[in-house]
C-alpha cells in the first residue's frame, strides 16, 4: 500500500465540500437537492464511480465550477467520492440538505481553506484516509478575538444580538 496526498486546486475564495457516497445516482440526486435548497445556486459537482467504467460523473450549474470539480475528482480518483465547488452559496446553506441525500455516506470537509487529501492506494484503487483543512492552530482566542468573531457572525446575518 502506498500513501499519497493530493492538494485540492481551487481559487482561494471558493468553498468546497468533499464527501463519500455509494451509488451512480448520487450525481443527479445531489444536483436536485442543491438547486432545491438554494434557488439560483452556482456549483460544480463531480463523482468518482467505483466500478464498471470507473468514470468521473459530473453535473452543475456553472461551467467553471464544473471543470474545477471534474479536474479535482480525477486527481483524487478515489472510489465513491464526490466534490462540490460553490459559487454564490456557502456550505452552511446546503450541508443539512446534502446530508439528507440517501446516497451520501459522509462529509469529509466543507471549507474555503487550502485542503490536502490523504489517500491510500492499493492494486485495487484509492481511498481517502483523512483531510488536512487549513493550517495548525496558533493560539487560543483573546477577548478581542472573541469580540471580532461575535461581530463577524452578526455581519453575515448568522447570529442576532
Amino acid at each position: 500500500m502506498d500513501f499519497l496526498t493530493v492538494v485540492i486546486k481551487k481559487p482561494e475564495e471558493v468553498n468546497m465540500i468533499l464527501g463519500q457516497s455509494h451509488f451512480i445516482k448520487t450525481v443527479e440526486d445531489i444536483h436536485e437537492a442543491l438547486v432545491g435548497a438554494v434557488p439560483g445556486i452556482e456549483f460544480g459537482l463531480a463523482f468518482c464511480e467505483a466500478s464498471g467504467p470507473a468514470l468521473v460523473r459530473y453535473s452543475g450549474t456553472d461551467e467553471e465550477l464544473i471543470e474545477l470539480a471534474k479536474d479535482n475528482a480525477l486527481a483524487l480518483s478515489a472510489g465513491h467520492i464526490f466534490i462540490i465547488f460553490l459559487g454564490n452559496a456557502f456550505p452552511i446553506n446546503i450541508l443539512n440538505t446534502l446530508k439528507a441525500v440517501p446516497e451520501v455516506c459522509r462529509i469529509f470537509c466543507a471549507t474555503a481553506n487550502r485542503v490536502e487529501v490523504i489517500l491510500a492506494e492499493t492494486d485495487q484503487g484509492r481511498g481517502i484516509l483523512g483531510i488536512i483543512d487549513g493550517v495548525s492552530s496558533k493560539a487560543v482566542e483573546s477577548d478581542e478575538d472573541i469580540a471580532d468573531r461575535y461581530a463577524l457572525l452578526r455581519s453575515f446575518g448568522y447570529k442576532l444580538d
